[in-house]
């Protein structure tokens, strides 16, 4: 039986600070990731699970989406531009999209994704499920080693949630807010228009309070948060090694993604699942494991990129070593420099050959 057309909003109106610099240049929802926009995962995937239409809730560099992207129809699926004059936080961006909704059915499944998260969750279920209990909004929730950082999500036996509690220093459980969420649309056209509205602070303490049915959807498939360069990278990574299904990645699964243009030179090594940009370059006998090299980027002879991110244009000179550094676009890091422990090299800035070893940001 075919799938009743489901429609979803994807929340990308973020400024992407703690990506920085590399949101300087472009949102992170657009940054490249295992060789496409990170958005073009979510897209392909969401429209293997039955998306049909998809309205993107825009803010920051809100003019770039639609040249990236285009209609949707190469997803299989149809996009709407949505922007924000201002900043509306999550439940503000979603009232302020539902406007473009297609369906008018107050009981029509909506679902709403966070876009810094990779997912390899069954969303099909995850809206069986809500159709079923004839919920409110169903929360899609993963189990994290330490909750401390997210929004905790405790529920009954039923799976019925109880609370949400945003960030607490004292987490009453590990299972945590997964950013993915199926909304009745009647829910989402009682939130307030035109205000800044937290779903997470204000929307769901408020229909769970007042008695509304709030279910979760538990499950253990693959999920990474990428709002940092380290998550960044890990799931860039994640992707060209096949570790969650990925139909937008444009070539197969394997150590390294190379792509148009790029090259290795002999003795080079390249693995971990690392990406080598479009007219990137690797110098002999360099060493590049697990890490993202952007378009046009070079790293030099006997160079040691680990974990580690290399800006568009960006220059890491011979016998340089990164480990998990984050260097900006157009930036220069002479030989002699070592940059580890999440150091950050601002776009366009010149590091002089040296000798010695950085661990702050430059």
């Amino acid at each position: 039986m075919p799938r009743e057309p489901l429609e979803a909003i994807l929340l990308v109106g973020g400024q992407g600070t703690r990506l920085r610099p590399l949101t300087l240049s472009a949102p992170k929802p657009l940054l490249p990731t295992a060789g496409v926009p990170f958005l073009a995962h979510m897209l392909a995937r969401s429209a293997d699970c039955g998306v049909t239409h998809v309205i993107l809730a825009t803010c920051y560099k809100s003019e770039m989406f639609a040249a990236a992207l285009g209609d949707g129809s190469a997803f299989g699926l149809s996009i709407d531009y949505v922007q924000e004059d201002v900043p509306l936080d999550t439940g503000g961006a979603i009232r302020n999209a539902a406007a473009s909704l297609r369906g008018h059915g107050p009981g029509d499944p909506v679902v709403v994704l966070n876009s810094d998260v990779l997912s390899g969750h069954d969303l099909a279920a995850q809206v069986d499920l809500h159709g079923k209990t004839d919920a409110a909004a169903t929360l899609h929730l993963v189990e994290v080693d330490d909750p401390s950082r997210f929004g905790v999500v405790p529920t009954d036996g039923s799976g019925r949630v109880t609370a949400f509690l945003e960030k607490t220093p004292n987490p009453v459980t590990n299972r945590i807010n997964a950013g993915c969420y199926v909304f009745r649309r009647e829910v989402i056209d009682q939130i307030p228009a035109g205000r800044r509205v937290s779903v997470e602070r204000e929307t769901f303490p408020g229909l769970i309070s007042s008695g509304q049915l709030v279910m979760s959807y538990p499950e253990s498939a693959y999920w990474i948060d990428v709002g940092t360069p380290q998550t960044f990278v890990r799931g860039s990574c994640d992707l060209v090694l096949g570790r969650l299904p990925a139909p937008a990645v444009p070539g197969p699964h394997g150590p390294a993604l190379l792509l148009q243009g790029a090259s290795v030179a002999p003795g080079a090594s390249v693995s971990g699942g690392t990406v080598v940009g479009a007219g990137a370059s690797v110098g002999a006998g360099a060493t590049v494991f697990g890490s993202v090299l952007f378009d046009s980027a070079a790293v030099g002879e006997g160079a040691v990129v680990r974990d580690s991110i290399v800006g568009r244009g960006a220059v890491v000179a011979p016998g340089v070593v990164l480990d998990d550094a984050l260097v900006g676009d157009g930036a220069f890091v002479g030989a002699g420099n070592e940059l580890a422990r999440g150091i950050r090299i601002w776009p366009g800035v010149r590091l002089e050959p040296t000798s010695v070893r950085f661990s702050s940001d430059v």
